[in-house]
């Protein structure tokens, strides 16, 4: 037989190839594990609010305009998006649609088509710009439906009556509401300038000429008198009525000189106030603004959202800023903010903050439900954020 001679180089050969084999199936599990954990990471739960009611859209889309065609939401050049159509989106966003659209509305009788995003009555007004004194064909709290929207607002109105002008403010949308609104009472057979029925304007003049009375007894409007008040929660420059007036009444007898069946003279026997006037009371701002340069807002935080939302409202960064300042100092802009002693929570410190439901149901935890409802609120008590920052100020709560 033949010894084959054993040689070394050959087995160290086979050590060295199956090393090599498990190091490569090492490198290639590295690489598939790191494009698992990097698929995971582009992976977003993202919460979309659509006017009012919430989607949940699963996406590895980077910016919210990925979100919307992931979850097959449309929107127009009219729409409001927030944040922005080109904005990154984290992980656990949230963005916030409202879909604009055509009401009809009338402001004084004036007929008008609005664009519009808002959800409710009261949001739709505050768009036009009239917050103070307005009366409305609807509460602001309904929601915006396709019924003509009617809007009355307040106005200034001049009555000559008993030889005297009275000056007052009116939100009534006729002539007689306007009269009854200063408190001037017509006696039968009365006479007015222009139709009670008539549309009331701004700067609205009605001349009153009393009837011709064969009694003693003669009512009388007593014009009422206007007050100013410094008011920290108004900007400065800003004026508004905070208290109409309403004249009073005053009843006077007479006697009277007859001759020849000729009134001659009247002597008054009695002069007796029935009603006394209400004086109009006249709120005049002193504020300061907080300085708009000073903001710095990170894309896609809560104040972020908060500035797209205040900015469809027609708040620039003067009222942006001062929003910045009142939820810092009630929230700090934390979602789950609490205060355990009143149960104001959220945001914009909502009391209580089951409020917010009004806007969606996961007002505990949504950020734009939170901020929705926060705007709204400041837009029906204050006008803007300004004048709730100023109260806040002032007050110590807003």
């Amino acid at each position: 037989m033949t010894r084959h001679d054993h040689v070394p180089g050959r087995r160290a050969t086979g050590v060295r190839a199956r090393a090599a084999r498990t190091a490569a199936q090492a490198v290639v599990l590295a690489l598939v594990a790191g494009g698992t954990s990097a698929f995971a990471a582009m992976h977003k739960d993202v919460t979309v609010d659509v006017d009012g009611a919430e989607v949940q859209v699963q996406t590895f889309g980077r910016t919210v305009a990925d979100v919307l065609a992931a979850g097959r939401i449309d929107v127009g050049d009219g729409d409001l998006v927030a944040p922005g159509l080109h904005e990154a989106v984290g992980r656990d966003g949230q963005v916030v649609v409202r879909h604009g659209r055509e009401i009809d509305v009338e402001v004084d009788g004036a007929p008008q088509t609005l664009w519009t995003t808002a959800l409710t009555v009261g949001e739709a007004v505050d768009a036009l710009g009239l917050r103070e004194g307005v009366r409305l064909s609807a509460s602001r709290s309904d929601s915006l439906g396709r019924d003509v929207l009617r809007v009355s607002t307040q106005k200034t109105v001049h009555v000559v009556v008993d030889g005297q002008v009275i000056d007052g403010v009116s939100s009534g949308a006729t002539v007689r509401d306007a009269l009854k609104d200063v408190g001037l009472v017509l006696e039968e057979g009365d006479q007015v300038s222009v139709p009670l029925d008539a549309a009331a304007v701004d700067g609205l003049v009605v001349l009153v000429t009393r009837a011709a009375t064969q009694g003693e007894t003669v009512t009388e409007a007593v014009p009422f008198a206007v007050q100013e008040v410094e008011d920290p929660s108004l900007v400065k420059g800003n004026r508004v009525v905070k208290n109409a007036g309403r004249a009073g009444l005053r009843t006077t007898t007479y006697t009277l000189d007859v001759v020849g069946g000729v009134v001659v003279g009247r002597t008054v026997v009695a002069s007796v106030m029935t009603t006394e006037p209400v004086d109009q009371v006249v709120r005049v701002g002193t504020a300061e603004l907080p300085d708009p340069s000073t903001v710095a807002v990170e894309p896609g935080t809560a104040q972020a959202l908060a500035k797209d939302m205040a900015a469809a409202r027609g708040w620039g960064d003067d009222q942006f800023a001062c929003l910045v300042s009142l939820w810092n100092k009630e929230s700090g802009w934390r979602v789950t903010a609490e205060n355990r002693s009143s149960g104001a929570y959220g945001i914009p410190q909502a009391l209580p903050g089951s409020k917010m439901a009004s806007v969606a149901d996961d007002w505990r935890t949504n950020a734009a439900t939170q901020i929705t409802w926060g705007l709204g609120y400041i837009a029906g008590r204050y006008g803007d954020p300004c004048g709730a920052w100023s109260h806040s100020k002032a007050k110590g709560w807003y």
